[in-house]
């Protein structure tokens, strides 16, 4: 850069001269620092922002994460080992549970909290083979002479025959309630899930969201219902030889000890609302269960309760 004075030019403005031409330099200079400042602006801001949503995303998984996790729990998270010793085993990272029976003795667990209404669904793989003699047990229950409990019970058999899967309510420690299966597939070659879903206006028994039985809520006809009453869950699988297959004709065989049931994926869902009795389509899937494969109904046992029915077997 080269500045021509005249001769004759000022001291005052001889002096500025070299301030003029400085600024001159600079001006030169920052223009093209400030495109360079800004390019670099735009790259750290575009770098920031890219860096926040992954981080977004990797928190959004996270929660996530913990969200299924605590809803799907875990045995050692829900439940504890009450009877049986090592009989009844954790495995898998809490995720498989197992229960034995020998000749000694049988084995059972129960949850760690109580339910009042709400769905409890467990997964059970039950004892293959000849599993005569045998019983496990499946259910909710609170204590005490006046208990309330909902019942699921498998029944074993010889090998090749059908489980018999027996359900009952208890209501005020009054039971007398059964009804009785035979189930549509083998219930020891897979998985299937036995749910509850219990609210103030009924009681629904479902095999892999298929409901097979419900019990209403008919206080205002004098029939007792459980609604006051939290409950454990409990299972257990025990030697029930004297009543559970035919009656008690068929024996445990003991050469086939230890007998082992298997549980996963239990989900407990709470609820406080009124609830609801089941819709016409969960009606006729009742009646289709119960046409095809119910085997025992209390309510139609006329020899049992010769002075007369219990009262809910009469109301519609």
């Amino acid at each position: 850069m080269h500045l021509s004075l005249h001769q004759n030019t000022p001291l005052g403005i001889l002096c500025c001269v070299p301030l003029l031409s400085y600024f001159l330099l600079l001006t030169q200079l920052v223009v093209p620092i400030a495109i360079v400042t800004n390019q670099l602006t735009k790259v750290y801001i575009s770098s920031y922002h890219h860096q926040m949503k992954n981080i977004g995303l990797f928190f959004l998984v996270v929660v996530a994460t913990f969200v299924v996790a605590a809803t799907a729990g875990s045995f050692y998270q829900d439940f504890e080992i009450t009877w049986g010793g090592e009989r009844a085993k954790i495995y898998e990272n809490g995720n498989l549970l197992t229960l034995s029976l020998d000749r000694a003795s049988g084995s059972g667990f129960r949850s760690k909290k109580e339910y009042l209404f709400g769905k409890i669904d467990m997964q059970l793989k039950l004892v293959p083979g000849n599993s005569a003699g045998t019983v496990t047990a499946y259910y909710l229950s609170s204590l005490g002479p006046t208990h309330d409990e909902i019942d699921f019970e498998f029944l074993g058999n010889l090998s090749g025959d059908p489980y018999t899967l027996h359900t009952n309510v208890f209501s005020q420690g009054k039971g007398n309630r059964e009804q009785q299966f035979h189930l549509w597939f083998d219930p020891t070659k897979d998985f299937h899930t036995y749910s509850v879903q219990w609210n103030p206006a009924s009681i629904i028994f479902s095999v892999d969201g298929t409901p097979i039985r419900e019990f209403k809520n008919l206080e205002t006809k004098g029939v007792p219902f459980p609604k006051s009453q939290p409950m454990r869950i409990y299972s257990s699988l025990w030697n029930a030889e004297d009543w559970a297959t035919r009656g008690g004709l068929v024996k445990t065989d003991w050469s086939k000890a230890p007998f082992t049931a298997f549980y996963r994926n239990f989900n407990s869902q709470t609820s406080s609302s009124t609830g609801q009795s089941l819709d016409a389509t969960g009606q006729a899937k009742i009646r289709w269960v119960q046409k095809n494969y119910m085997i025992y109904n209390y309510c139609t046992d006329i020899r049992r309760f010769p002075q007369g029915l219990p009262p809910e077997c009469s109301i519609a």
